[in-house]
């Protein structure tokens, strides 16, 4: 009670203290009492009119602005005593405020700073790195660019005041299946002519090409070491003239001809398409040649030891043909209703063959033998098979890369199925791609899997279960349109393989037994892509890449 009459005594004292005006002010009133804001109520003017008169104003505006930078410029000159009129002076201030001016000055002194430091000039480079051209040597020549015709204008007839032609459909087909009018599957059996599609009607064969194949193949012994080998890798560089579009599409494989004096180089692409390409010459298309003996990828080819005339090829349309260059025609080794995936020589004057399909068979096939059929066929343990190679001293030993397994079997021990395995190279957690021996003894196996890794294994003693001696870790994941990943070994050592990569800058590397990373050949101005297949040539310090644009990398010294 007491805190509560001090409290009201305090309040009589303040108020009757305070002035009327004070009082006033200090008295909260009612939110209830007072009136609200009266709100905007629609304007009866139309919009044109408020259009109007807000140009109105942005005009007096303007005005205003002129008459004020006019009248500046005058005292301007006023003050210098100068009676002549300055036209760059009126140019560049005449109707512009004073902001407008301190903008323009600094982006002129942004402009001058970026020239002095040659930023437009790092720019451009910039811009010429990120997206390189690409090689216009070979089959996309400027010589040979397409040019394409110029229709004229449609016009409408209605327009023309013409009347619509009466058009009539054509009459159904009967009796006449899809198939019979789609595009084969394969080539007519029987040899093929020798025809280059990219040129001309009636074009020859460069004489150059027989001289160049039938040359004596004179394998030259390197007896390098290590660190040898290392500064010839080095020393091997890639220029602009060594990339070429040999092929149209994607390249599925590529090889080397053995001969010393001239790099000759042959790629298969997607579409049955093979390439021949010297390096160096004067031919049409910077020398290359175009042929089309099949309709499918043509996923493996090699040249023959016994017979440099001859390059075989295999293809996923069931074919096998020998091209020869001395009789210019594409004979017919092999055909099937089969997909066909790849095969090796199992004689060393590569007159038999082992060929395998995708459904898991192997044929063995006799070149001297009428016809162009298998002596026999095996079934082997894999569902589908991917790769064969055989050994290269014991020639009835072959390597046979499955799902998710390598397996080697002897040939005079073969049967139609369940055939006994010599040897099984364990680990792979998923598909293998490849599976090789090594060139000059056999005593290794280099595998590639899709697991991410690169295996090395043993087989000199060619036991039940090879022991493994390496393992490199490699991305293999090269997606849908980019082929797989394969390591190779070098044909001149025993010892090292390349393989490509999907690492950037795009790079193709070297690799030892051991694991060890020997070299990578990296060029930032000519090699941009991802060359999927990779060869070393057999006697010269040479090395192929193909990408899946067709073209074709030739790293040498």
């Amino acid at each position: 009670m007491t805190t509560r009459l001090k409290r009201e005594a305090i309040l009589e004292v303040s108020v009757t203290d305070m002035t009327p005006l004070k009082a006033a002010a200090t008295l909260r009133r009612s939110s209830r009492n007072t009136l609200l804001p009266k709100r905007l109520q629609y304007s009866p003017e139309s919009e044109a009119v408020v259009k109007k008169k807000r140009s109105k104003t942005l005009n007096d505006t303007n005005t205003k602005r002129e008459k004020q930078s006019k009248k500046n410029i005058k005292e301007e000159d006023d003050v210098g005593n100068s009676d002549e009129e300055h036209p760059s002076t009126s140019h560049i201030h005449g109707g512009l405020s004073a902001y407008e001016l301190e903008r323009l000055e600094n982006i002129r002194q942004n402009k001058a700073f970026l020239s002095s430091i040659n930023l437009f000039q790092a720019t451009e480079e910039f811009k010429k790195v990120m997206r390189p051209k690409p090689s216009q040597r070979g089959l996309m020549s400027r010589s040979q660019a397409v040019v394409k015709e110029v229709l004229p204008a449609r016009k409408s007839l209605r327009l023309q005041n013409k009347e619509a032609e009466v058009l009539t459909l054509p009459p159904e087909p009967r009796g006449v299946l899809i198939s019979e009018q789609a595009e084969p599957l394969k080539k007519p059996r029987g040899p093929l002519t020798m025809t280059p599609i990219n040129m001309e009607e009636g074009s020859k064969l460069p004489p150059q090409l027989l001289k160049i194949c039938s040359q004596d193949i004179k394998e030259k012994k390197r007896n390098l070491d290590l660190n040898g080998y290392c500064t010839a890798l080095r020393n091997m560089r890639l220029t602009e003239d060594q990339v070429a579009k040999v092929v149209k599409d994607r390249i599925f494989s590529a090889a080397f001809h053995p001969c010393n004096s001239s790099l000759l180089v042959a790629a298969g692409d997607t579409w049955g398409k093979i390439g021949i390409w010297k390096l160096g010459t004067d031919w049409d298309n910077d020398g290359v040649l175009l042929f089309e003996p099949h309709t499918r990828p043509v996923s493996c080819m090699a040249f023959s030891r016994a017979h440099p005339t001859h390059l075989l090829s295999l293809s996923y349309d069931g074919s096998v043909r020998c091209m020869d260059v001395e009789k210019a025609v594409f004979d017919d080794v092999y055909d099937t209703d089969g997909l066909l995936k790849t095969f090796d020589f199992m004689s060393h004057d590569c007159s038999t063959l082992v060929v395998g399909n995708s459904y898991g068979q192997v044929a063995v096939i006799d070149r001297r033998t009428p016809g162009n059929s298998h002596e026999s066929l095996h079934s082997m343990d894999p569902k589908t098979l991917r790769c064969v190679n055989v050994h290269p001293t014991q020639k009835h030993y072959f390597a046979v890369a499955g799902s998710r397994d390598v397996n080697i079997y002897d040939s005079r021990n073969l049967k139609k199925t369940n055939s006994r395995t010599v040897s099984q190279l364990s680990g792979h957690s998923l598909s293998v791609s490849s599976a090789y021996f090594s060139p000059c003894t056999g005593n290794r196996v280099l595998t590639c899997c899709m697991d991410d890794y690169i295996r090395i294994y043993d087989t000199s003693a060619m036991t039940t279960q090879p022991p493994l001696l390496t393992s490199i870790r490699h991305d293999m994941q090269t997606g849908r349109w980019l082929t797989k990943l394969s390591a190779v070994w070098d044909p001149k050592r025993e010892d090292c393989f390349v393989v490509g990569s999907m690492s950037r800058p795009r790079r193709v590397q070297v690799f030892h037994e051991n694991g060890q990373l020997q070299h990578s050949f990296v060029d930032g101005e000519n090699l941009h892509t991802v060359l999927s297949v990779t060869a070393f040539h057999p006697t010269r310090n040479a090395l192929l890449g193909g990408n899946a644009s067709g073209r074709v990398h030739i790293f040498t010294d």
